[in-house]
């Protein structure tokens, strides 16, 4: 069993609109467009929630409606929303490019890089281990 997004209730077995708490979701989504704050945009929308509920919110594609799910949240909405959220992630520099590098050396040994990829976590341990070589010392 799955937990009901907030705005949503069961009834029947189906998701049906809370209309007290969508009325909050929706302005949730319309104030964090005009101001870009979650902290500022949950509190002028009533949601008493943590700053992590609020981005979980802000970022749950069941507000744009799914087979289960009625719409709450228009998509142009839900876009920009996501383009803000991608904005000040950038701009407070928590969104960071890792990069391996092609070779690693340990001692007298290598590996190269782990491209491909198993469901089976044996299958892909043996993989990469396949990928380490013994370096010839100069």
């Amino acid at each position: 069993m799955t937990h009901t997004p907030f705005g949503y209730i069961i009834e029947d077995g189906k998701a049906v609109i809370d209309e007290t708490n969508t009325e909050k979701v929706r302005r949730l989504f319309h104030e964090y467009v005009e101001c870009g704050s979650m902290r500022a945009a949950a509190k002028k929308a009533g949601i008493d929630k943590t700053h992590s509920m609020i981005g979980r919110f802000l970022k749950n594609k069941v507000y744009v409606g799914t087979e289960y799910y009625p719409q709450i949240v228009d998509e142009n909405t839900f876009a920009k929303v996501q383009e803000i959220r991608k904005s000040n992630a950038r701009s407070q520099n928590r969104i960071r490019e890792y990069k391996v590098p092609p070779k690693v050396e340990i001692g007298t040994f290598a590996i190269g890089k782990v491209t491909k990829k198993y469901d089976d976590p044996y299958k892909q341990a043996e993989y990469a281990y396949s990928q380490i070589t013994e370096v010839a010392n100069e």
